[in-house]
């Protein structure tokens, strides 16, 4: 029964995935990759914020870690289309092409995040700022391998 489930709920969201794949154009992709990358980026900066301050906000790291996690499992990947290697979003896209070419490095480097963000909204839970600090090492390691191979310097 919970494979016919699982089963069902993957074929849905293939479905669902193909078809906004096919409603959306190469540039609002490259826009909707930019703003999620934005938004981690800014909630990436808040925990580094309160890693360095002087009054650490469990709840603020959390919340912050949330959304990381959150935007990490949200399916971003079907917004990397052939062609979305060129164009313009909010600006030009810096996607290598090689990131085509190398379905198994991207599918090893994309997990690795997934299940670094996972572990860090994990452990912001749990109010350990030395463990956030260390966590938020990995998901900073993980986000610089994405960057080393699939990005164009600015």
């Amino acid at each position: 029964m919970k494979k016919s489930l699982l089963a069902a709920v993957l074929g849905v969201s293939a479905l669902a995935v193909t078809t906004a794949h096919a409603q959306t154009s190469a540039s609002d992709m490259i826009k909707y990759r930019q703003s999620g990358y934005s938004y981690m980026a800014w909630n990436m900066g808040n925990i580094k914020a309160q890693l360095e301050g002087p009054d650490y906000d469990p709840a603020r790291v959390a919340a912050a870690a949330n959304v990381i996690a959150a935007i990490a499992n949200s399916g971003m990947g079907a917004l990397y289309a052939p062609g979305t290697d060129k164009g313009t979003g909010w600006k030009e896209t810096r996607l290598k092409s090689e990131f085509f070419a190398q379905p198994d490095k991207v599918r090893e480097v994309g997990m690795n995040f997934v299940q670094q963000a996972n572990k860090l909204q994990e452990v912001a839970a749990s109010g350990d700022k030395a463990a956030v600090a260390a966590q938020f090492g990995e998901v900073g390691k993980a986000c610089k391998a994405c960057h080393e191979n699939f990005r164009k310097p600015e």
